[in-house]
């Protein structure tokens, strides 16, 4: 495993750099103890935060405070931005980061394919290193997973990725542009782990692959595994039953100073572990990504269809 260190890039400079532009919130984002959401330009990203809001806003009432000035603060670019904004001050709480992702990318290590212990590895490095604490997982993942529509699964009888093997020459495949070379758990190692090769496999932009397997231009795409459309298109998702693909459990990550100042914040996040699955991201994505509904319109549905979940005890 590699020894990881600590990746501080100015968020300015590095925000410029992805999008060609200043982000708003840079420069104002006011009182230091006000709680700040940083999210991505995902509606998973966006349904999470505002989830994540409303949690907050709840609790604080049971505490006699109207914690309403919450500042949300959208699109941020990529994870590396996000681990930033969290690091400069610009934000406090992270909506939702993948242990694999930030395993790789803010920690530098090598991928762990065990997610018990991925989750036990990034909570005590950012603990140790960053002074910020990262929950149990929601309850879901979004990891990569190869795709296929129903009619491609029952001619062939797919079920796990395994089930491939025998009739790989026959399947085109579309993947993730940066998947293609990635070393570790890019094509290369995911070859030599199932021990086969597909026909032919196109390099493609991911938002790319969904519409490319529903129009029948790709036989098996790789997509990630809370996408909405994977309902939208009716697909079916193979078993990753060689556990070639890292974790990516999501959680929210929240700065202790923040938790010392307001203790529903900690309340809040930890009501939310385990309460969110796979098949209920999706659900959720769904809502937004195909129905148009707001992020904060699903988020809202969700938590008032649970009863903020007041009816299990604070902790569990």
């Amino acid at each position: 495993m590699k020894k990881y260190f600590k990746l501080f890039i100015p968020i300015v400079t590095l925000t410029v750099i992805l999008s060609g532009c200043s982000l708003p919130f840079l420069g104002g984002t006011g009182d230091k103890n006000s709680v700040k959401i940083g999210m991505q330009n995902t509606s998973e990203s966006q349904i999470i935060g505002h989830i994540d809001r409303l949690m907050i806003e709840h609790e604080a009432k049971k505490d006699n405070v109207n914690e309403n000035n919450i500042q949300m603060i959208n699109n941020l670019g990529s994870s590396t931005v996000t681990f930033n904004a969290m690091n400069t001050g610009d934000a406090n709480i992270s909506s939702a980061r993948y242990t694999g992702t930030d395993l790789t990318g803010a920690l530098n290590m090598d991928p762990i394919t065990d997610p018990d212990k991925a989750l036990k590895v990034v909570r005590k490095a950012f603990d140790e290193d960053y002074n910020q604490k990262w929950y149990g997982s929601y309850g879901f993942e979004n990891t990569y997973a190869m795709m296929v529509t129903k009619e491609t699964a029952e001619k062939y009888n797919l079920k796990k990725v395994s089930d491939m093997k025998n009739v790989a020459d026959k399947l085109e495949a579309g993947v993730d542009s940066s998947w293609m070379k990635r070393p570790g758990d890019g094509y290369p190692a995911f070859k030599e782990k199932y021990g086969f090769d597909f026909k032919r496999t196109r390099p493609m932009q991911i938002g790319l692959v969904y519409d490319a397997l529903n129009t029948g231009k790709m036989d098996v795409v790789l997509g990630y595994t809370t996408d909405g459309r994977i309902a939208s298109y009716d697909l079916v998702v193979l078993e990753d039953d060689l556990r070639f693909f890292p974790p990516y459990d999501a959680s929210p990550l929240v700065t202790e100073e923040l938790i010392k100042e307001k203790p529903y914040v900690d309340r809040a996040m930890k009501k939310l572990e385990g309460k969110i699955s796979t098949e209920q991201m999706q659900k959720l994505n769904y809502e937004a990504d195909n129905n148009l509904k707001e992020p904060a319109v699903v988020a809202e549905e969700f938590l008032k269809k649970h009863n903020y979940f007041d009816d299990e005890k604070d902790g569990e």
